[in-house]
């Protein structure tokens, strides 16, 4: 797992974290969203409780018990049950205790399975080794279709498909990785599609109507990066605007509206001291 190649380039340098990422992943969890490396930063994926990029044995914790994509909260398990396997008997007490409260409290199914496994197994090896194992045979493949998708979003941009095609390509594609690609990189899929200017304001349009149907976790994510884009044209947010007007109750659309809020003043954190450098 650790070794896939991930659709996520890393940046030169090291992205900005909070210094309690612990933290940021509970208020990630009390705001009912994605994990992310940092407010306003990209979603947490699998790679990164894999590589080290969250190395912290307390935010790994805390991003089994609250991730709401099911493949970052069954990611983070691992390291865990690895570093629980290598500790003496009398040490691992505390993580027993911890396993056991994952067990109890995660928000994603198969991670308070995968706790429970391991806790059966008394954190053996071969158990870590299954586990990983099977969640690379469901990662792994999803990461091949997403590449595949590219190469069909590809074709859109260079008009060798047609749109009402692109749009079936689109919905197979998402049924098939539905709960198995890393959110993260389903959301960077979408945000890029609606900022590319080679991509047609009808499919971004018939994309929209789409996504207005999905879950409302996954809703309102992607909907919220729309609105919150600086690199989406006006005219698709004023649409957008239009139509989840139309489409949502009052509840929901008052929860898009204070998490685009949310967003657009995280973004306007991140540019604040670069602005006062050039004023």
């Amino acid at each position: 797992m650790a070794g896939m190649d991930s659709p996520i380039a890393q940046p030169a340098a090291a992205l900005a974290r909070p210094r309690d990422l612990a933290s940021h992943f509970m208020e990630c969890g009390a705001l009912n969203t994605n994990l992310s490396l940092a407010p306003g930063e990209r979603l947490v994926i699998t790679d990164d409780l894999l590589d080290g990029t969250v190395g912290d044995m307390a935010a790994m914790s805390m991003a089994a018990i609250v991730a709401r994509d099911a493949m970052v909260a069954r990611a983070a398990i691992l390291p865990l049950g690895i570093a629980a396997s290598k500790v003496k008997n009398k040490d691992r007490a505390k993580y027993e205790r911890l396993f056991a409260l994952i067990e109890e409290t995660a928000f994603d199914s198969g991670a308070r399975e995968s706790a429970e496994a391991l806790i059966h197994a008394s954190f053996r090896e071969n158990q870590i080794k299954e586990l990983a194992a099977e969640l690379g045979g469901t990662v792994g493949p999803a990461r091949q279709r997403y590449r595949a998708f590219l190469e069909v979003v590809k074709l859109l941009a260079e008009r060798k498909i047609s749109e009402p095609l692109f749009l079936e390509e689109f919905l197979d594609f998402t049924r098939a990785v539905a709960g198995k690609l890393d959110f993260g990189i389903y959301a960077l899929c979408i945000d890029r599609m609606f900022v590319s200017e080679r991509i047609p304001v009808m499919v971004k349009v018939s994309l929209l109507r789409e996504i207005c149907k999905y879950p409302p976790l996954v809703r309102k994510e992607l909907i919220t990066n729309l609105l919150s884009s600086p690199k989406v044209e006006p005219e698709l947010i004023r649409f957008a605007r239009q139509e989840v007007a139309g489409m949502l109750t009052r509840d929901q659309l008052t929860e898009i509206f204070l998490f685009t809020t949310l967003k657009l003043a995280w973004a306007a954190q991140r540019q604040g001291p670069a602005t006062r450098l050039h004023s």
